[in-house]
């Protein structure tokens, strides 16, 4: 009994020092952002500011029409995004998870090879702006990422576990496959679809390298795109002295440093306030859908 007791306690220690190791970064990168920007150049990065200010978030801000587009288009893809990436992992993990289904082997086996094989960079790109004509949509930041591997076997190991003989009697009720699969199978795997759901919205929200590729117009500029040439812009600035001379801006005065930083805070900022609404959806999510054979 004692060695259980002493070896709960080493596990809880351990990740209570893995989870103040995960959240110091974050509460670090909160303290540079509002730290003056002399500040930082002097004394480095510290957990504590020396003296506080808010120059980063106020250059941020100088444009609330182009942050808040920016929000508008990002939280647009999200949300669509997440629900039809929802709705068609759920269906094609729930026909391959069917024993009776005559290719779900085959069909399985498929899935997974696309884990582990795709296309390239160049036939995505030709697909999407030759075949499907979907350059400077937002479709362009949508389709790409409805159905992801990974996300169907994790499903696929939950619906799994329903027993099959639920579904048989609700046939022999009168139920068709579609009135089961949304009023029964849909209610029973929650937990497996708030963790699912958390993971693609997860990835919409992170998503620049695509709408880097196929957005032109201002207008549809996502927010992680925006910060990636807001960075750029700040690293051209830096490293061109004598241009940013030539247009009277002074450097020193510039708060680049805490910039970066106030811009992380923006970008993961309502994505660390959302999931600890579903945090226990999906320990247990993750838990039961865990891969099996």
């Amino acid at each position: 009994m004692r060695t259980t007791g002493l070896a709960e306690r080493l596990i809880q220690l351990f990740f209570l020092l893995l989870s103040i190791a995960m959240v110091l970064p974050f509460i670090l990168v909160v303290c540079i952002s509002i730290t003056e920007e002399q500040s930082l150049l002097q004394n480095g990065y510290r957990f504590i500011p020396e003296s506080l200010s808010l120059d980063a978030y106020r250059y941020v801000f100088e444009s609330p029409v182009v942050l808040m587009r920016a929000y508008g288009v990002t939280i647009t893809v999200t949300l669509v995004g997440t629900a039809i990436g929802l709705l068609m992992t759920a269906m094609t993990a729930y026909v391959i998870s069917r024993r009776d289904f005559r290719y779900n082997r085959s069909a399985t086996f498929y899935i997974f090879f696309t884990m582990l094989f795709s296309g390239g960079i160049v036939s995505f790109y030709i697909l999407m702006t030759q075949f499907l004509q979907l350059r400077d949509t937002l479709w362009a930041l949508i389709l790409p990422g409805l159905l992801t591997p990974w996300n169907v076997m994790v499903m696929k190991g939950f619906l799994s576990k329903i027993p099959l003989e639920i579904v048989e009697s609700a046939k022999m009720d009168g139920a068709r496959e579609v009135r089961i699969f949304f009023t029964m199978i849909l209610p029973l795997a929650t937990p497996a679809l708030a963790t699912i759901g958390l993971l693609i919205s997860f990835t919409y929200w992170n998503e620049w390298f695509n709408s880097m590729l196929f957005i032109d117009s201002d207008n549809k500029v996502p927010l992680q795109l925006m910060l990636v040439r807001i960075m750029n812009t700040i690293e051209f600035l830096s490293a061109n002295a004598e241009f940013t001379a030539s247009l009277d801006i002074n450097q020193s005065e510039f708060p680049s440093l805490s910039m970066r930083m106030a811009m992380a805070v923006l970008a993961a900022g309502p994505m660390l306030c959302i999931f600890p609404f579903f945090q226990r959806y999906f320990v247990r999510g993750l838990t039961i859908g865990s891969l099996k054979g």
